[in-house]
């Protein structure tokens, strides 16, 4: 990924192998905005502490970094489910309840998803020129919300998925990602190759370790995306707080950075 400091002051990360494509895709990071600690400084959500102004102050930051309107973003209120909204110019400025994925065919339109540990997964049809995006956390990978929203993309658009680019963006990485034994038994029972997500590095006898990254390669591959057109950051935001926040590693005290994406046109 591609580090940069946008005019205003917010830093975002890009994804490398989407330069030469008609899409604007930004990680925020937690640098750019006004908020106090723990919040510091780019936080995009009220649900840990920060005040609204301080969350729509950041909100104008990005956007007018990024050279969008805050009034035009399509938002989901993510629930770690698999519903997926399909998306257009009559949403702009709606956030969708109970949702963890967005599509859209729709040029200039941006959509807009919220992270802290958990997962970026951004597709791209080069061929039909439509967008797709998920939010996904260990029981959202699980329950495949990234295959929904490539089986949205194809229902919608028409996108085959082996057309599709896939990026995954910062998010808890195996090294950082202890798990309980939920996680393993709902791995387990949902996922083909679950066995090879998981490690020990501390010994078998303590918590495995989770793959989340390779958990949603994996699934989207099987769907028929070829394995060279997917783009994993391995940026472990565990292991990055100076750059992103992380909920694990800050104990929940933390903000959150978003992914900000739109096809252009």
């Amino acid at each position: 990924m591609q580090r940069e400091h946008q005019a205003n002051g917010p830093v975002t990360y890009r994804f490398d192998s989407l330069t030469d494509h008609p899409i604007s895709a930004h990680i925020s990071t937690r640098h750019g905005g006004v908020s106090p600690a723990p919040w510091d400084t780019l936080n995009f959500s009220v649900s840990r502490g920060d005040s609204p102004e301080n969350v729509r102050q950041n909100q104008k930051r990005l956007a007018n970094a990024l050279g969008l309107k805050t009034e035009e973003i399509v938002r989901c209120r993510q629930v770690h489910g698999t519903n997926v909204a399909k998306v257009d110019w009559t949403d702009a400025g709606r956030t969708y309840p109970q949702t963890d994925a967005l599509i859209t065919d729709a040029p200039n339109l941006p959509l807009c998803w919220l992270f802290a540990d958990c997962t970026p997964v951004l597709i791209y049809d080069p061929v039909r020129h439509v967008l797709g995006g998920c939010h996904a956390g260990w029981r959202g990978t699980v329950n495949g919300v990234a295959v929904a929203t490539l089986w949205a993309m194809q229902a919608a658009y028409g996108t085959e998925p082996s057309d599709a680019k896939v990026c995954i963006g910062p998010s808890i990485g195996p090294e950082s990602y202890e798990v309980g034994q939920e996680v393993v038994d709902m791995a387990y029972a949902k996922l083909k190759q679950a066995k090879a997500l998981f490690t020990y590095p501390n010994g078998i006898e303590k918590n495995p370790h989770f793959n989340l990254w390779q958990a949603n390669a994996n699934q989207l591959i099987e769907l028929g995306v070829a394995p060279e057109q997917i783009e994993i950051s391995g940026i472990d935001t565990a292991q990055t707080t100076h750059d992103f926040y992380s909920h694990r590693a800050e104990n929940g005290q933390c903000g959150l950075f978003s992914m900000v994406a739109w096809l252009e046109g």
